[in-house]
């Protein structure tokens, strides 16, 4: 059964399904102009996925051919999974922030098994024991969703209102969860006449129930030293400034009180870089605080996947630490292990 909502004021949401990811779901929103729907986002590229997209559009009063353009919110699968199918069906153009538009150029660009060899120098140098790297020195019949991801025609720039006929909508660039993240800022009435400035699409930025998962930009080939928690954290209290009346996340439901919800997050991210600072009271690896941090399932049952992802997101806040003086390196150790100072 086809999940469509109306939320009022010519926007719509389709809940496309991402296969096997306790997510569940991305909401895809449908957007009326004078030319035509353009979506926000897009669903993970898979037929089931895309079959109820369409059929989403359909009980949404449109088809996939009418479709004048796609916003991207950020270059990952679950978003700008099926951006070419949709313009390959329609002609609609594709946005991007120009930033995750490099990363899905370089993406392309590489076989997976660059992917693959980057990962496994990366957990190495990490602390990650052996028997967790041995799978990506030998990815022969794998493949990387998301390593053939559509070209944008053109850059979302942050500050401009986008190509949509008949309505305001303002790029808000976020970066944090990706480096081009960014939210949009429906500049119009709520149409319930809620209090608040607009309403904003938020993507992976601010969501109601769940902290978004902040780890080091990855990508083999761009060795740029970044904070990409430290730009999470700058992003959120931008959000924030802006008070819109309504929230609408590409993951879980829409809500309001997005200052609210920003303050929580930053109050958790402070809270989280204060335990590290305990668990730091002795040298560990990256690795070694992944395993000691707290999750929402005990280290021992979180699979191989989602433990890699977790290693990332302590490495991220290892960065905000060490550029905050926070933590130092340990000279000499190898791998590296960071320590409170």
């Amino acid at each position: 059964m086809v999940t469509a909502f109306d939320h009022g004021g010519g926007v719509r949401s389709v809940r496309v399904p991402i296969p096997d990811n306790p997510l569940g779901h991305t909401l895809v929103y449908v957007v009326d102009t004078d030319r035509g729907p353009v979506l926000i986002d897009t669903g993970w590229d898979d037929p089931a996925s895309w079959d109820t997209l369409a059929a989403g559009l359909d009980a949404c009063g449109t088809t996939v051919g009418e479709v004048y353009g796609v916003v991207v919110t950020h270059h990952h699968p679950d978003h700008h999974g099926l951006s070419a199918r949709v313009r390959d069906a329609s002609g609609a153009w594709v946005a991007l922030h120009a930033a995750d538009a490099a990363i899905v150029r370089r993406a392309r660009e590489s076989r997976p098994e660059r992917w693959f060899s980057y990962m496994a120098d990366k957990l190495t140098a990490a602390g990650a024991p052996r028997e967790h790297v041995a799978p990506l020195r030998a990815p022969r019949g794998r493949t990387v969703p998301g390593l053939s991801p559509a070209l944008p025609d053109r850059d979302i720039v942050p500050g401009e209102l986008l190509d949509l006929p008949g309505r305001r909508l303002r790029a808000v660039w976020t970066p944090g969860h990706t480096p081009g993240h960014v939210c949009l800022h429906l500049e119009e009435e709520h149409p319930a006449r809620l209090p608040g400035h607009g309403r904003l699409f938020s993507g992976d930025h601010l969501l109601p129930g769940i902290t978004p998962h902040i780890g080091l930009y990855e990508d083999p080939d761009d060795a740029t030293v970044t904070d990409p928690l430290g730009d999470y954290l700058d992003s959120l209290e931008r959000i924030g400034l802006l008070s819109p009346a309504e929230v609408l996340p590409a993951h879980q439901h829409a809500f309001t009180d997005a200052p609210g919800r920003v303050r929580v997050l930053l109050e958790h991210h402070a809270n989280r870089l204060s335990g590290l600072l305990g668990l730091l009271a002795e040298p560990l690896t990256p690795w070694q605080l992944a395993e000691r941090m707290e999750w929402n399932r005990p280290w021992a049952d979180i699979p191989y996947g989602s433990r890699t992802i977790a290693v990332s997101e302590a490495e991220s806040h290892l960065r905000r630490l060490v550029k905050q003086g926070r933590a130092e390196p340990v000279p000499g150790s190898g791998p590296v292990a960071y320590i409170a100072v």
